[in-house]
């Protein structure tokens, strides 16, 4: 009888248990991270079929839980009769590529402006930070469209555009924790001892600032993947026919009450991305801030 009653409380132990576990570590975000990596390297392995090469025969094609469905076409075809999987998998690529690029470039002139600013100050801070205000203030999609009509359209112009405008969240956040870091006694002694300046940034501060600028990327590689895709609904992004998940939402708008599956799984490709690399950012920062981890 006994072990009877306490067979619910120790599933009820083991729930709790696994729940604390999720909550604990971002067990989900970095699954669906790590989906979107083996999607960019191995997709032409993973993808079934080519996904710029179509047949109109297969035009609109429905997924393969539909009755009129083939396996063929596990998530149907667009209406040029294009796998609508293989352009998600391989829109996961451009997707990766671009935030490669793009966050590489971002951290490393944002950081560098940042612990310039924050450790001379005067003059060299404030033209610093009235330069991150100017490009905060400048319409992004306004900018990016006036580009694609004077130079045309191309990946490498929009990567040029988004790298211009990927720094500043670096630099404040960079800036800031400088300014703490410069006034430490490890600094003082370091500058006493004669340190030369780039040594005091490089090997004493820059080290301070590392998670930060980790935290930064991370939650920044939600909002460039939706700004890319943005940019692709409104036809100025990646052109076309290569996979771009904003780009594949945008060829499917006209079809949305005959053929929802060429918008909906590009769109959910997107959400998922998004929500869970902004999870993944939350939890680094209450991972590695003292003040929020001791509220965990």
């Amino acid at each position: 009888m006994d072990n009877v009653l306490a067979r619910p409380f120790a599933r009820g132990a083991n729930w709790r248990k696994l729940w604390t576990f999720f909550r604990r570590w971002p067990v989900l975000p970095v699954l669906v991270f790590a989906a979107l990596v083996v999607a960019a390297i191995f997709a032409p392995l993973l993808a079934p079929s080519s996904p710029t090469e179509g047949n109109l025969e297969f035009r609109n094609e429905k997924p393969m839980w539909y009755p009129e469905g083939s396996s063929r076409f596990i998530l149907g075809t667009d209406a040029l009769g294009r796998d609508v999987l293989s352009r998600v998998i391989y829109g996961a690529r451009i997707s990766l590529l671009i935030a490669a690029i793009v966050l590489g470039a971002g951290a490393i002139g944002g950081t560098m402006l940042g612990l310039v600013s924050g450790y001379y100050g005067g003059q060299v801070d404030e033209v610093a930070m009235r330069f991150v205000d100017l490009t905060l203030a400048i319409p992004f999609i306004l900018i990016a469209l006036v580009v694609v009509i004077v130079l045309g359209q191309s990946l490498a112009i929009i990567i040029a555009l988004l790298v211009i405008f990927s720094w500043n969240g670096f630099a404040r956040q960079v800036r800031g924790e400088t300014l703490q870091l410069k006034t430490m006694d490890y600094v003082s002694l370091a500058r006493v001892s004669g340190a030369t300046t780039s040594r005091i940034l490089f090997k004493h501060i820059l080290p301070g600032v590392t998670n930060t600028v980790i935290v930064v990327a991370t939650l920044r590689v939600g909002s460039l993947i939706l700004t890319e895709a943005t940019l692709s609904f409104l036809g100025v992004g990646v052109p076309p026919p290569t996979p771009a998940w904003g780009l594949m939402v945008s060829d499917g708008r006209q079809y949305i009450s005959t053929a929802w599956w060429i918008t909906c799984f590009p769109g959910v490709a997107i959400f998922l991305t998004v929500v869970s690399m902004n999870f993944l950012g939350d939890w680094l920062r209450d991972r590695w801030d003292p003040r929020l981890r001791q509220q965990m």
